[in-house]
């Protein structure tokens, strides 16, 4: 039985939606349940509505209870409501028989067989996810009321984003095409369909920008930084959502009268603009977003919908971050590689295990693959013994050209040095040199402590796809009798005496299936996890509130699951009020000092 359209909250988004709908945000705000539960309410309301996941790490199946597949499929229980995820593999399959079929029926095997080395890195993944991502605007769109993106993380969202305009202005007046691509066709033939997406994409009639945050200062600040890159962008129809507002029922419950405090304090806070932007707040809800009836009851004004309650018993003392980094301190130098679901504070537990480093006396080297790049904001200041840098891409992709220029260019005639600088103006020319300067910094670690704060997992399980792709060709390059003498990214990673991953997550079934789906990739490409760190426990920080004891039964049953499935070695960081930002407050997360409720 779905909630009559007159009980849900009076969310603007919903009184005039448009056609197209863009969920976005920092990692672990709620964009899938919000983009879900809208979706659901719109075709309850007897609307047609595809709900597309760009996120390569999505979980959009276990959240509706339907196949999540690379087309259009009806979701169960919910008539007119149609689920795809843009799968970037299966994408660049397609997009690769594309190009094939467009080469001319007199063309050797030996050139098809160059067109497909040259289709097969990273960034001929992320043009035919993009291909798939401009099709649904351009193409398919007439076939439903509305379309509805639930995002990746912020960082790869702005990347998804930015490309419309970026391949446009590749493409116009240029007649050969980017090497990565494949024969010029194959990239040609999409040029009006990138433009119909990049004025899809600026026509405020068709097209909004839901920015999701949490009532948490640094979501919010990332939520500001976003909407103006939007804006820049030519996205300018924006609304915000506060995910997750709480009030407490006791003012006398030490934790929940901080989360609330913090909630609000965040809120008044925000810069004028985003405070500018049409606002909807949506409570915290003492369930998990995981079926329909609990979607349906996230936009509830008055939900009936409780959670099934099961046994469990009171969770383990386990070990903090502090004994995490005793233990790292003490195996040697290496490669520190902390990854996860965006959201759950992957780089403030990179930033804390650095300083732990650091204060038992090592050198670090900290540094992050992450687009939306938190690192300096969280550190908020400068400690002897630590090196901060991030992979910066713009920079990375300056340098990387001005490399392959001077080491090509004297050897080319002009018309040859033209053709190389236009190849390399492609935007895919990006993904190649942040690959470069991530395989820079793992190297790093043969003789040093480095830490890597990674970007949220689909964005980083698209960097290992590119790391696979570079072993692989280096193996063929070389005869076997040499391959004693090579290594390559990948064989550090997978060497556990060289590199230790940290899976951090939070006590929730999306990240906590997230972090078991990445687990799963890496164990694929012969890569063992070191630990899991499980952070923002509110079962270690402790609460009487009704509404947070119910989101803790939830939280202990995850605890159970990790503990009985998937680690062996589990450390825990209790929920805190303020979140720990600057050197002092991270300081503490690796001194066992963390209740700072």
């Amino acid at each position: 039985m779905t909630d009559r359209p007159e009980e849900k909250l009076a969310l603007g988004l919903l009184a005039h939606p448009t056609r197209h709908l863009f969920f976005t945000g920092k990692g672990g705000v709620g964009k899938t349940s919000l983009a879900a539960a809208t979706a659901l309410a719109l075709s309850d309301a007897g609307k047609s509505v595809l709900l597309v996941s760009t996120d390569a790490a999505s979980n959009l199946d276990e959240m509706l209870g339907a196949e999540l597949k690379d087309t259009p499929t009806p979701v169960p229980g919910a008539p007119g409501l149609l689920v795809m995820n843009i799968d970037p593999e299966a994408a660049a399959d397609a997009y690769r028989g594309r190009v094939l079929a467009q080469m001319a029926p007199d063309a050797s095997e030996a050139e098809r067989a160059t067109v497909r080395e040259e289709l097969s890195g990273a960034c001929t993944t992320e043009i035919a996810a993009f291909d798939e991502f401009a099709a649904l605007l351009a193409d398919r769109v007439e076939a439903y009321d509305h379309v509805i993106f639930d995002t990746a993380p912020t960082g790869h969202t702005l990347r998804l984003l930015s490309l419309p305009k970026a391949w446009t202005g590749f493409l116009k007046d240029n007649d050969r095409g980017a090497s990565c691509l494949g024969p010029h066709s194959g990239l040609k033939m999409q040029e009006d369909r990138f433009k119909t997406a990049l004025a899809s994409l600026g026509d405020a009639a068709l097209t909004a920008v839901v920015l999701v945050t949490r009532p948490e200062k640094g979501a919010i600040a990332e939520a500001s930084r976003t909407s103006e890159e939007l804006r820049a962008l030519g996205l300018g129809n924006q609304r915000l959502a506060i995910n997750g507002v709480f009030h407490a029922s006791d003012p006398q419950d030490r934790t929940a009268h901080s989360l609330e405090v913090s909630g609000r304090e965040a809120i008044a806070g925000m810069s004028p603009q985003l405070s500018a932007l049409p606002r909807d707040e949506i409570p915290l809800r003492g369930f998990n977003m995981m079926g329909l009836a609990a979607l349906r009851a996230l936009l509830s004004a008055q939900p009936s919908y409780v959670e099934a309650a099961v046994a469990v018993g009171p969770m383990k003392a386990h070990a903090g971050l502090d004994r995490l980094a005793d233990e790292l301190a003490a195996v040697g130098p290496g490669l520190v590689m902390v990854m996860g679901k965006g959201g759950v504070g992957k780089t403030t537990i990179a930033s804390a295990l650095a300083i732990g480093l650091v204060k038992r006396g090592k050198a670090v080297h900290l540094s992050t693959t992450d687009p939306a790049a938190h690192l300096a904001m969280t550190l908020a200041g400068e400690m002897p013994g630590l090196r901060v840098d991030r992979i910066d891409p713009k920079r990375e992709t300056k340098d990387y050209i001005d490399k392959m220029v001077a080491a090509r260019g004297p050897s080319l005639n002009p018309d040859e040095l033209d053709l190389l600088r236009e190849d390399l103006a492609s935007p895919c020319t990006e993904e190649v040199a942040v690959f470069h300067a991530f395989s820079r910094t793992v190297r790093e670690a043969k003789d040093a402590y480095v830490v890597l704060d990674t970007a949220p997992t689909g964005h980083t399980l698209l960097l290992m796809d590119a790391t696979g792709a570079y072993h692989r060709q280096t193996m063929r390059e070389f005869d076997a009798t040499s391959h004693g003498h090579i290594v390559t990214p990948l064989m550090r990673l997978q060497d556990a005496s060289y590199t230790r991953i940290i899976l951090v997550t939070v006590p929730e079934p999306t990240p906590v299936l997230q972090a078991q789906a990445l687990q799963a990739d890496l164990r694929r490409a012969r890569i063992e996890t070191y630990g899991w760190v499980v952070n923002k426990s509110l079962a270690a920080a402790g609460t009487s509130d009704p509404l947070l004891k119910a989101r803790l039964l939830g939280e202990l049953r995850q605890m159970e699951r990790i503990e009985r499935e998937l680690s062996e070695r589990i450390f825990v960081v209790p929920w805190q009020a303020e979140p720990p930002i600057g050197l002092d407050a991270l300081s503490e997360l690796v001194s066992g000092q963390t209740d700072r409720n």
